[in-house]
């Protein structure tokens, strides 16, 4: 599938830094002229053992399974993984253009953080904002966070718009998006990493029925969180 295996280059990327922050620290222990034997290889063994528990965990954070994306006609996946902790109407002026049915999905520390498109369409809004690095678990880190707002001219049915919003949170500093402005995007299709615990919001015209309940376990590329019927 499309840009899969992006998120272990981006895991193997973090952990060749890490090694090489263990092999420079361990270079400087060889070099200090005070340093005794038995600290030096304590000092090796638990660096070494750190950046084992290093790895280990940031090949578990950036695991990215294919998702198994739901066929039928006129239907809206989570573009995350995490729980459903908003579901409200809010207004939303730079693409859906007033108010708006919102999703909100918190992705925790331990959850898989490769964003999928919710629908096909084109990439008809692409918006970096720079923020502030809040707690994602707070409902409104929207409005305060460094966020991604994408917006998706629908294909399926044609003609509608849905906003999709990648928030940035208190660990998650980096928002690595995988598309531009005017790439078209089929459903389920990979469109972004954030790095540790965040939120991703989904905007949604009036007439689209939500079909998730508040504290819903969605998964990125399968839940159907709402549909055109």
């Amino acid at each position: 599938m499309k840009h899969s295996g992006k998120a272990a280059l981006a895991a193997l990327r973090l952990i060749s830094f890490a090694g090489a922050g263990v092999v420079a620290l361990l270079a400087g222990a060889l070099l200090a002229k005070y340093i005794g034997t038995f600290v030096l290889e304590y000092l090796t063994w638990t660096l070494v053992g750190l950046w084992v528990l290093f790895t280990v965990f940031t090949f578990y954070f950036f695991r990215d399974p294919d998702p198994m994306v739901p066929t039928g006609p006129n239907l809206i996946i989570a573009p995350g993984h995490g729980k459903v902790d908003v579901i409200d109407t809010t207004t939303e002026a730079e693409f859906m253009g007033g108010e708006c049915q919102r999703v909100s999905i918190f992705l925790s520390v331990i959850d898989i953080h490769v964003q999928c498109a919710p629908v096909t369409g084109r990439v008809a809004l692409f918006k970096h904002t720079p923020g502030q690095y809040l707690s994602a678990m707070k409902t409104d880190s929207a409005q305060f966070n460094e966020n991604v707002l994408i917006g998706l001219d629908t294909t399926e049915p044609p003609g509608e718009k849905i906003g999709v919003r990648l928030i940035a949170g208190l660990i998650a500093r980096r928002i690595v998006p995988w598309i531009n402005q005017n790439d078209i995007v089929q459903r389920g299709e990979r469109i972004s990493l954030i790095q540790f615990g965040s939120r991703v919001e989904v905007y949604l015209p009036r007439r689209a029925k939500i079909k998730v309940n508040l504290g819903d376990k969605a998964i990125g590329g399968e839940t159907v969180i709402a549909s055109f019927d």
